[in-house]
C-alpha cells in the first residue's frame, strides 16, 4: 500500500499505521479513507494529498 503526502504541510499518511486518532484503523489504504477524512496536523481535505514514490 502506498503512501500519500500532505501538500500543504507534508504530513505522511502511512497506511500501515493508520490514522487511530481520526478513526482510520492500521491497515487501511488511502484509497479506503471516507471523504471527508482530513490532515490530522493541518486540516487539509483528501484531495490535497498526493502519493509519494
Amino acid at each position: 500500500m502506498a503512501k500519500y503526502r500532505c501538500t500543504i504541510c507534508n504530513y505522511i499518511y502511512d497506511p500501515k499505521k493508520g490514522d487511530p486518532d481520526g478513526g482510520i484503523e492500521p491497515g487501511t489504504a488511502f484509497e479506503d479513507i471516507p471523504d471527508s477524512w482530513v490532515c490530522p496536523v493541518c486540516g487539509a481535505a483528501k484531495d490535497q494529498f498526493v502519493k509519494e514514490d
